[in-house]
């Protein structure tokens, strides 16, 4: 079954639901980004599918939609900043494994969402990693902190955080962003592979394993995502 949005295509077959991003420049995490991934999600989970989530070629995400943040409202910036905290906890409570296909840069909330994948396979190529929001005039949100926390190497953690330092793949690799690099060619037939065996796990040991090693970063970021974007 393949469902196609303005910004989200949603394919499933074999047990394995592809998730692709593509809004033509750098999958802006907008409100309606992140509201069309959302769904995509909730069918892969009535699916019970392994989620591959991917960008476009070159770009995973280079994070939020400034728009929103330049159009002065604040009710969508919180919006979206609750959206897209909810997704990183929600993939990182995802009943079945997913699998990050970074297809190139992944900057601030992309490189969140992709620490928030079970497994992250990145290409090699000019691509840029990292946390970029002190270079722009952001703080960042306690989720994220979190999530980097939890799974970037805690020499890379502060590092990144505090000095918005960019990075290619290999030393993405390093940090803890990425867990594989491979060549453009490669990626899909290394994911597919990596999919087809997360596939064969058993389903209640993955999740309840997953929910022991996360069970308390998943209710620190639900606690954080609610006292920093309390909903209307």
């Amino acid at each position: 079954m393949t469902i196609s949005s303005d910004l989200v295509t949603y394919a499933c077959a074999d047990g394995v639901a592809t998730i692709t991003m593509d809004d033509g420049k750098a999958n802006a995490m907008s409100p309606t980004m992140l509201a069309a991934i959302d769904g995509a999600l909730d069918r892969a989970e009535a699916d019970e599918a392994v989620v591959v989530l991917r960008g476009r070629p070159g770009m995973f995400s280079a994070g939020y939609d400034l728009g929103v943040f330049q159009s002065g409202d604040g009710d969508a910036v919180i919006g979206m900043l609750r959206a897209g905290g909810g997704l990183v906890r929600r993939l990182l409570d995802f009943p079945r494994p997913v699998v990050a296909a970074c297809t190139g840069h992944a900057l601030a909330q992309g490189a969140f969402t992709l620490l928030a994948a079970d497994v992250r396979i990145g290409v090699s190529g000019p691509f840029r990693f990292g946390m970029n929001e002190v270079a722009i005039g952001m703080t960042v949100p306690n989720y994220a902190v979190s999530v980097c926390k939890h799974r970037m190497a805690p020499t890379a953690f502060d590092l990144a955080l505090g000095t918005g330092r960019l990075v290619g793949p290999e030393e993405a690799q390093g940090w803890g962003l990425l867990d594989d690099v491979v060549d453009e060619a490669a990626l899909d037939q290394t994911v597919a592979t990596e999919a087809a065996r997360l596939a064969g796990l058993v389903p209640d040991a993955h999740l309840g394993t997953k929910r022991r090693v996360r069970a308390d970063l998943a209710e620190t970021i639900r606690r954080q995502i609610d006292a920093e974007f309390p909903a209307p």
